[in-house]
C-alpha cells in the first residue's frame, strides 16, 4: 500500500481493493495512511447510499480536485461488497467510471471480495488481503488498553475474550469495554457468564482452513454451517483445493470418495425433493472430507478460487446468447429448445460460416440481432450484417412503393362496412313482417 501511494499516479491501476474479515483494521489502515502521507480522506461508509448518483455527487466530484489547502485526497469506498444490484442501482458502474477518470488514489474495502457482482472491480483494482489477527497480537493490545485505562483484568479472562473474538479486534475491544464499564473488574467468572461463543459467517478461505484443521466431527460440521458458501459452492471449492491441501494419494482418494458421495446425495435431493438427505451430504462434505487425512498433519497452503466458476462467469454471456437463439429457433420450427440446440443450431452455424447470402436471408427471416449473427458466423459476421442492412433497405423501398394500394385497400374496407350496415337495417325491417306487424311501435 505504501509503495502504491508513493508511485501514484504512475501506477498500473488507480484503485486498491482492500479485503479481509471484520475487525482486522481495513478502515483504520486507510485512515493511518492518509494521516502519514498528508492526504485528506473522502469517505463513503456503510451508512451512505451507494447508488450511482450518490457516488457521482461525492466521490467523482472529489476525484479531480485537491483540497482547499492544496492537499491530495484518498477516496475511501467502505464495504463495497454491500452494494446491492437493485437497491443501489448503477453503483458498480459508477465506481468503474470513477476509477477511469480519477486523479486521486481510490481505496475500496470489502469483507467478501469474491462476490460475482464485484468481478469487474477485482479486474480494475489491486487486490490487497489482510489476514485475521493472531491471538498474541490481540492479547498484547488488550493488556496495553487495561494498563492505560487502569482496568483490573485476569490473564485467563483476557484469553477467553481473545479466543471468543476469533481474530476480530473490534469485537475483543467491545467485549472488554462492556465488562469493564459494567463490573469494574474483568475476571474469568464474569466473562464466562456474560459472553458466549459467536456464530460468525466465514469466508471461503477461512471455511477451508477450519474444515481441514478440525479435530472433531462437530468442528468440521460447524465450519460448513457457519460458512458464506452454500452446499453447491462448497463442493466447488473443495473440489478445486483438495489436491492442494492433501498430498498423500490415499488421503486424496478418501476425500474425493466422500465428496463424490455427497454430490450423489445432492443430485437425489434435486430429483426427489427429499431434503432430509441434506444432512448426509453435509456429513460427507464436512467430517468425511476433514478426516480423510490420516498420514500427515495439516500445513498452511494458499487456496484457490474455483477455476470452473471463473470459466462459467467468463462464458455466461455466450451461454445466455445461445439460450436466446435456441428459443427463437424453437418458436419458428415448432420444436423444443433442447432439439433446437442439439440438432438445428449446429447446421445453422455451418450455413452462416459457409454461405453469406443464405445466412443474411435467414437472419432477416428469424429477425436475428447483430450479436447473434456474430455468435453464429464468426469471421463472416461483418459481411452478413452488411448484406442484411442492404436487404432491409431494399425491402423498405418496396414497402414505400406499395403505399397507394394500401390506401385503396382502406377505401374498400370502408365500403364493406357501409354495405354491412345497410344489410343490418334491411334485416331489421324484414323481422317486422311476421307477428310484429300486429303490434304498434
Amino acid at each position: 500500500m505504501i509503495q502504491w501511494l508513493k508511485k501514484f499516479p504512475n501506477v498500473e491501476k488507480k484503485a486498491v481493493l482492500l479485503y479481509g474479515p471484520p475487525g482486522v483494521g481495513k478502515t483504520t489502515l486507510v485512515e493511518v495512511l492518509a494521516r502519514e502521507f498528508g492526504y485528506d480522506l473522502v469517505e463513503m461508509n456503510a451508512s451512505d447510499f451507494r447508488r450511482s448518483k450518490d457516488i457521482e455527487r461525492i466521490a467523482i466530484l472529489a476525484s479531480d480536485k485537491t483540497s482547499l489547502l492544496g492537499k491530495g485526497k484518498i477516496i475511501l469506498l467502505d464495504e463495497v461488497d454491500g452494494i446491492h444490484a437493485r437497491s443501489d442501482a448503477g453503483g458498480i458502474e459508477a465506481i468503474l467510471r470513477l476509477i477511469n477518470i480519477t486523479k486521486q488514489p481510490i481505496i475500496m474495502t470489502a469483507n467478501d471480495p469474491w462476490s460475482q457482482s464485484l468481478k469487474e472491480l477485482r479486474e480494475n483494482a489491486i487486490m490487497v488481503g489482510l489476514k485475521k489477527l493472531g491471538t498474541r497480537d490481540i492479547m498484547k493490545l488488550l493488556k496495553r488498553i487495561c494498563e492505560q485505562e487502569n482496568i483490573e483484568a485476569d490473564e485467563e479472562a483476557l484469553r477467553f475474550i481473545v479466543d471468543r473474538s476469533e481474530g476480530d479486534l473490534r469485537s475483543a475491544i467491545n467485549d472488554l469495554e462492556a465488562i469493564a464499564e459494567g463490573y469494574g473488574k474483568v475476571d474469568i467468572t464474569t466473562v464466562k457468564t456474560l459472553l458466549r461463543q459467536r456464530d460468525k459467517e466465514q469466508d471461503p478461505f477461512e471455511t477451508l482452513r477450519r474444515l481441514f484443521t478440525a479435530k472433531y466431527a462437530w468442528q468440521a460440521k460447524q465450519a460448513l454451517s457457519n460458512s458464506q458458501l452454500d452446499y453447491e459452492m462448497a463442493i466447488e471449492w473443495l473440489n478445486e483445493n483438495l489436491p492442494i491441501q492433501l498430498e498423500d494419494p490415499e488421503d486424496l482418494w478418501r476425500a474425493y470418495e466422500s465428496l463424490s458421495r455427497a454430490s450423489i446425495y445432492l443430485g437425489r435431493i434435486i430429483k426427489s425433493g427429499e431434503w432430509d438427505l441434506l444432512s448426509y451430504a453435509m456429513d460427507l462434505m464436512g467430517p468425511g472430507v476433514a478426516f480423510s487425512r490420516r498420514n500427515k498433519k495439516w500445513k498452511w497452503v494458499k487456496y484457490r478460487f474455483p477455476e470452473r466458476i471463473k470459466l462459467l462467469s467468463k462464458t455466461k454471456e455466450t451461454r445466455e446468447l445461445r439460450e436466446m437463439l435456441a428459443r427463437i429457433i424453437a418458436e419458428h420450427t415448432k420444436t423444443s429448445r433442447k432439439i433446437a440446440k442439439s440438432e438445428t443450431l449446429p447446421f445453422l452455424r455451418v450455413i452462416f460460416e459457409s454461405n453469406i447470402e443464405e445466412a443474411a436471408k435467414l437472419s432477416l427471416g428469424l429477425r436475428l440481432p447483430d450479436n447473434m449473427i456474430r455468435f453464429l458466423a464468426g469471421n463472416n459476421a461483418s459481411s452478413i450484417i452488411k448484406l442484411v442492412n442492404k436487404y432491409e433497405k431494399e425491402l423498405s423501398k418496396l414497402k414505400g412503393a406499395e403505399e397507394i394500394p394500401v390506401e385503396k385497400e382502406q377505401e374498400i374496407r370502408k365500403e364493406k362496412s357501409r354495405r354491412k350496415s345497410r344489410e343490418t337495417e334491411r334485416s331489421k325491417e324484414t323481422r317486422k313482417m311476421g307477428l310484429d306487424r300486429f303490434f304498434k311501435t
